[in-house]
């Protein structure tokens, strides 16, 4: 009996995949490059034919039904492409080799254009959604070779998360898509995760709250607008204790980490000129936080307001908690709303033609990011699918509107006490710049061409009809 599909990297993502898709009737070929491990899985799955181990890339290739179908879930880099160069010579025309892991968008590309003159097709999937998603339905991204989709696609389909009976898995589009999806996915998942965090900095340090009042806070949020998987579990989170029955957040040392994703989206950013502030200061904060001892050091010298040592009552102060939530979903907006203008112009600049809708649906399930949130974005999709600006369509203009004074006040109160709220500033800054009639830009310009001759455009003339002005020269004819 030869398997339907085959899996390579048998870490607790693989095996939570190959498990998923037995569950849904599929036959599966395991290898992984620690043999023993392939004879562990198999022994413990106990799944009898619908799991065949295999101790060799050959073995694994023989296992197959034609077209073969082969899922990476290895470490993204060098040990990708030294699986391909080892599978190519095994392979025949129309077999799908497809990369699960969080792979660069741009050997994406570069990996299909490789396997497409082989004629071999290639997909780069994202896969969102952690270990329970692997096991119990994620979030799935795919892009690549067009004609592998037909292919994989009962298989991605029945495995994926479901939300209102929709699969949370659709063809993104050629080459680098899916990767890149996936990777914008996770930028908006750091600035989540550090607007989160610094809610509850403020709830704790400036509220001076216990960690299970603010997780009654976080659960109740999570029944409204805010309902979302990050909020349901921060309000588990803060609920846990040690062994001791103090609070486990409180133990947890201070420093984040990260795998890349976030970084490529704020180098992305840069590359196609999208300021997705909120998301890059995000990235930047885990930065910041994994310098705990020059921290140490800086809050010992650096005088000014403590906010460690500010006095305040533990009494909850409703009024604040309503503005902090809705700073928190204006911020959360802004976010968002920053991500979607990346994948538009991101679609725009590799010829992708990105379905925002689309990708809104498939985030509502089995992702990290997966809210009811993501549901106005597609019904705003659905109304005006070539929309310029999320935050400017009329549902969460309206929003925005409504909560600014909100997150005004949030980012006032945080500032005048010192606890440090960089993505709510950030979030702020950048809705009062992008509605700002006047940017302080023609300086700069008038700087750049005084230094550097750069040119400038001027107000009462077209578009794109540039000037240049010997400012010194002009002083001096003034002067005269």
């Amino acid at each position: 009996m030869k398997a339907d599909i085959g899996l390579i990297g048998l870490a607790v993502m693989g095996q939570n995949l190959v498990l998923n898709m037995i569950d849904h009737g599929y036959t599966v070929a395991v290898y992984n490059r620690t043999v023993s491990k392939v004879d562990a899985f198999v022994e413990e799955a106990n799944r009898n034919d619908a799991l065949i181990g295999c101790h060799s890339i050959e073995e694994l290739v023989e296992a197959l039904q034609k077209p073969r179908k082969i899922i990476l879930m290895v470490k993204a880099g060098s040990p990708v492409d030294d699986f391909i160069n080892q599978l190519v010579p095994l392979l025949e025309k129309g077999d799908i080799i497809i990369d699960g892991g969080n792979s660069h968008y741009l050997d994406t590309i570069r990996r299909t254009k490789f396997l497409e003159e082989q004629g071999i097709l290639f997909v780069g999937t994202g896969i969102s959604g952690g270990e329970e998603g692997a096991r119990h339905g994620p979030a799935i991204m795919p892009g690549g070779s067009k004609d592998a989709w037909p292919l994989i696609k009962p298989i991605f389909q029945d495995i994926a998360a479901k939300v209102d009976g929709v699969p949370c898995c659709e063809w993104m589009g050629p080459d680098g898509a899916g990767h890149y999806v996936k990777m914008v996915h996770n930028g908006i998942e750091y600035a989540d995760m550090q607007l989160i965090s610094e809610a509850y900095h403020l709830l704790r340090y400036y509220m001076k709250l216990d960690v299970d009042q603010i997780s009654d806070i976080f659960a109740e949020w999570n029944q409204g607008k805010l309902k979302s998987y990050l909020i349901e579990i921060t309000s588990d989170i803060l609920k846990v204790k040690d062994e001791d029955g103090l609070p486990l957040i409180d133990k947890v040392l201070d420093a984040a980490g990260q795998k890349g994703t976030g970084k490529w989206t704020a180098i992305s950013s840069l590359e196609l000129g999208v300021p997705t502030t909120l998301i890059t200061t995000a990235v930047y904060q885990r930065f910041l936080s994994a310098l705990k001892d020059t921290r140490v050091e800086a809050a010992s010298k650096i005088k000014d307001v403590d906010h460690e040592e500010i006095t305040e009552s533990s009494k909850i102060d409703e009024d604040f908690i309503n503005h902090l939530q809705e700073a928190l979903y204006a911020s959360k907006i802004v976010a968002y709303s920053q991500g979607f203008q990346l994948l538009s112009q991101a679609s725009k600049e590799y010829n992708w033609d990105l379905n925002l809708g689309t990708i809104a649906l498939i985030w509502r399930g089995g992702c990290i990011i997966r809210s009811a949130f993501l549901n106005k974005i597609k019904e705003v999709h659905d109304q005006n699918p070539h929309f310029e600006h999320l935050i400017l369509e009329t549902f969460f203009l309206k929003k925005v509107e409504m909560a600014l004074p909100s997150l005004r006040k949030v980012v006032m109160k945080a500032l005048s006490t010192g606890i440090p709220v960089p993505a709510f500033a950030a979030a702020l800054t950048w809705l009062d710049s992008f509605r700002s009639k006047y940017l302080p830009a023609n300086l700069i310009q008038a700087q750049r061409d005084y230094f550097g001759a750069h040119g400038f455009e001027r107000i009462d003339y077209p578009r794109g009809t540039s000037f240049h002005v010997n400012w010194q020269e002009k002083l001096k004819t003034m002067k005269k």
